[in-house]
Formats: structure tokens, C-alpha cells, sequence
């Protein structure tokens, strides 16, 4: 267990609307949960956000870097050409041990490429990958990946899975976690091939593999882990935030159109907060980046200031509970790990 205050290296410039949300939001959760922040971006936009802001009571460095990652920046070029943008300077903090995590809004691929360039991946891991925490009905959820790798191999999905297991035992206590694998039927020959010789691996794995999981099935409770590459992944996350979102609208719509609909909603409407904030994805903040040797947490582009706080939380969360050296020994403790890599013969594995 870290016993010190963690440290947040955030990227300041990240996402869609850059300091002006993103230092509010790590504001507000260093201000909860006692947390030290590294504010990383251009010093000039960071101050005049700070100006308008109460942090004297938060312990905080600003570390300026004179480049900006665009969204639709290519990775390689980042790390050829930017050397000095916010998310290279604040993965280096990490690697230099002045912060513990790192948290952006930003480019999610120069994010993915900046991580493992600075500070590489645990030992056995083929690729990271994107893990995002969803509600269910009988607990917490995980999906895997959501946006890092939208090419794929099947030993790829099968680490994904196995990264996923051993972060739910270790971090969600989830005694035996239950994996599936997103595709369109239940039955065992749905899907395309990535799907169908990814099941074959699953099943001579050591892992609970249960299956195929259809989209329907998401929050069923059917699985606590399910697995797909990146771009299925995360067109399934953006859909599932949309209808959040577009829910929330139409409730809304509905609960003003007349008298009798606006006496309900005062009537339930501490239920209704409470589904709210169940579908909100800012309420989960941001996506563990699964299989770096430090914590990294990746935020959606469009994050307002509340889900960047709750992102910074779980930096701090995972840095206190020691979530990624627990992660790196349960890997290390699985011989599924090197079993299903990229060299192995698979076909050469007992069942």
C-alpha cells in the first residue's frame, strides 16, 4: 500500500477544452482525496485557469511543455516530432519518479504510443489495452479493449483478457472473474475468424472463459470481463454514452410536457439522480491503461470537469492500493502470460 501522498501528473492541455476544464477538474480531486498534482502544458493557459480558481490549499507544480497533441495527430509522429508536448513531459515525470500516475483527455493512440515509448510495458505483455469500468447489474463490469488496439491477433485478445482477470482479482476483488468475448450470437461458431480462433485460445487457457457475449448481454451480469478489440470496443463504449446522454434528454422532455409528469418526477426524483449518475460515464472518470509499469489513465476527448476529476481519483485510488504492482505479480504469477504470446504454439497447450 503507498502510504505517501500520490502524485498526478496531469495533461493539462488534453481533450476537447483543454485547462480550462481539465485543471478545475484535478483541482477538485486533489482537493478530496489529499493528492499532490503536476499540471503539465503550456504555463501561461495553466496560470490564467488557476487564477480564477481557490487551490492554495492543494499542493501543486506546474511543469510547462511548449507542444500540444491535436486528436487527429498520428502517434509515431508524436513521439518523432513532439518531443515536448504535454503527454510525453508528463509520462517522463513518472518514469523520473516526481509523479506515480499520468491522466489525459488527449489523443488516446499518442497516449497509448507516449506510455509505452517512456515507460514500457510489464514484462510479457504484447500490447496494452484500454479497460474501461461500466456499471452492471450484478457489480462492476470491464471492458476490454476500448480504443488502444483496433488491430488485433487472437493471443492479443486472450492477454487482454488475462490483464483484465487479474486487475478485477486484484483491484475490483472479484473472487473468479467470469471472461467473455463480444460477437454477434451466442453460439460457438459466431463471429469472424479474430472472434472464432480467439474462443479456441480462451478455452485452453487457465481463465473462466464462459463464452460468447452478445451486445444485449452487456450488463446482464453474464460476465464480469468482456473482451473485443478496440475498435468494436470502443464503438460500443460511444454508443452506450450517446444513449445515456440521449435518455437523459428525452426524459426530460417527457417529464415537462405536462403536470402530472413533473409530480412524479419531484416524487422520485432522488431514484432518478441516482440512475443518473449510474449511466453517466463521467462518473467512471477515465480507462486504465492495462500493461505499462506505471498507471496511466486515458479520458474521453469530450470529458467535462467532473469526469476528469473522478479519472484523477482513480489515479489516486490505484496509487494508494498499489494496482499496478499487484497487476505486474499477478502476471508474472500466470503462466498464461508467456503461454499465449506471441511466439507460442498454442496448438501445442493442454486444456
Amino acid at each position: 500500500m503507498q502510504s505517501v501522498k500520490p502524485w498526478i501528473a496531469v495533461d493539462a492541455m488534453g481533450g476537447d477544452f483543454g485547462p480550462e476544464v481539465v485543471v478545475p477538474g484535478a483541482l477538485a480531486a486533489a482537493r478530496k482525496d489529499n493528492l499532490g498534482l503536476i499540471l503539465v502544458g503550456n504555463e501561461e493557459n495553466i496560470q490564467k485557469t488557476l487564477a480564477g480558481q481557490k487551490h492554495k490549499d492543494i499542493e501543486l507544480e506546474i511543469v510547462h511543455a511548449s507542444e500540444v497533441v491535436e486528436m487527429a495527430e498520428k502517434p509515431s509522429d508524436v513521439l518523432r516530432k513532439k518531443k515536448d508536448s504535454s503527454i510525453q513531459i508528463a509520462f517522463k515525470l513518472v518514469r523520473e519518479g516526481r509523479g506515480q500516475g499520468v491522466v489525459s483527455a488527449g489523443n488516446s493512440g499518442a497516449t497509448l504510443a507516449c506510455g509505452m515509448f517512456t515507460l514500457g510495458r510489464i514484462k510479457g505483455v504484447e500490447r496494452p489495452a484500454l479497460a474501461s469500468i461500466l456499471p452492471s447489474e450484478k457489480g462492476p463490469l470491464i471492458l476490454i479493449d476500448v480504443g488502444a488496439n483496433v488491430e488485433c491477433k487472437p493471443y492479443h485478445l486472450v492477454q487482454f483478457g488475462l490483464m483484465a482477470e487479474v486487475f478485477a482479482r486484484s483491484v475490483l476483488r472479484v473472487k473468479k472473474p467470469k471472461i467473455g468475448i463480444l460477437t454477434i450470437g451466442e453460439e460457438a461458431d459466431k463471429g469472424n475468424n479474430l472472434v472464432r480462433e480467439t474462443v479456441k485460445l480462451f478455452k485452453m487457457s487457465s481463465m473462466n472463459f464462459t463464452g460468447n457475449i452478445e451486445g444485449r448481454d452487456f450488463f446482464t451480469g453474464k460476465a464480469d470481463i468482456i473482451v473485443c478489440d478496440g475498435f468494436v470496443g470502443n464503438v460500443s463504449l460511444k454508443l452506450m454514452e450517446g444513449l445515456a446522454l440521449s435518455l437523459s434528454k428525452i426524459l426530460k422532455e417527457e417529464v415537462n410536457k405536462s403536470w402530472l409528469a413533473r409530480l412524479g418526477f419531484l416524487l422520485g426524483i432522488r431514484a432518478l439522480k441516482r440512475f443518473g449518475r449510474r449511466i453517466d460515464y463521467a462518473e467512471y472518470g477515465g480507462a486504465p491503461l492495462l500493461g505499462l509499469n506505471e498507471i496511466g489513465i486515458v479520458c474521453h476527448g469530450s470529458s467535462n470537469s467532473k469526469a476528469i476529476s473522478n479519472a484523477v481519483l482513480m489515479a489516486g485510488d490505484f496509487i494508494r492500493n498499489g494496482a499496478n504492482q499487484l497487476l505486474i505479480d499477478g502476471l508474472g504469477a500466470n503462466k498464461d502470460i508467456s503461454i499465449f504470446g506471441k511466439k507460442a504454439l498454442p496448438g501445442s497447450v493442454a486444456k
